[in-house]
């Protein structure tokens, strides 16, 4: 029997583009098609696809969030992201969600359907960009400050209106030992010697919001 396949993407052209494609496998149906996260979504429901190609980047929900929405819903379909970007958050995004596979829209036609066929029996297809995406996301060093606990960046938000140790005390119900020994710990974590340096380093890395 043929892969049923649902073509997710808010551009026309692209859609039309993908089902010329389909049209010229013999074990490859086009069972639909929707230019939205939502319509995707309420597709997958009522056609029930084998596999669904999925762009990432559509306005109102986007690719990420309904991969998500349809593999809660409906959690044998496999998603395959077909996008134009190959950024490291967005990769993370699509496999978080439940993508099986990351490809970019550039892949040549037999590609693309072989990754189909593979996703079909749970197997993934990653495009290089997106692999080296990956690589680098689980090589790179840890963002300065991952480490501070949720009392810490409370604190440290603290720190940087201005608080001394007393007001953030006072501002926290808990003893000046204790404010003491939170910011002896952030000033460490961040690898600074002054409370002025760690405000510095913690505005310069965006580590509280």
């Amino acid at each position: 029997m043929a892969i049923r396949v649902l073509i997710v993407d808010d551009h026309k052209v692209v859609r039309k583009g993908l089902k010329a494609f389909l049209l010229s496998f013999s074990d490859l149906e086009l069972v639909g098609e929707a230019g939205s996260g939502d319509e995707a979504v309420w597709a997958c429901q009522q056609l029930k696809p084998d596999v669904v190609l999925m762009d990432l980047v559509m306005p109102g929900m986007d690719g990420a969030a309904a991969t998500a929405a349809i593999r809660a819903a409906c959690p044998h379909i496999k998603v395959i992201a077909l996008t134009s970007f190959p950024e490291e958050d967005l990769v993370q995004q699509a496999l978080k969600a439940g993508a099986i596979s990351y490809l970019l829209k550039n892949v040549e036609a037999d590609e693309l359907a072989n990754a189909i066929r593979a996703a079909h029996i749970g197997r993934s297809t990653l495009a290089p960009e997106a692999a080296q995406a990956l690589i680098h996301a689980t090589t790179r060093p840890p963002e300065i400050g991952h480490d501070l606990t949720p009392r810490e960046r409370e604190v440290l938000n603290l720190m940087i209106e201005g608080l001394n140790n007393n007001d953030i005390a006072g501002r926290l119900t808990l003893s000046d030992s204790t404010i003491k020994f939170h910011v002896s710990n952030i000033l460490s974590k961040l690898g600074a010697d002054t409370r002025t340096e760690a405000v510095a380093i913690a505005l310069q890395h965006n580590v509280v919001r």
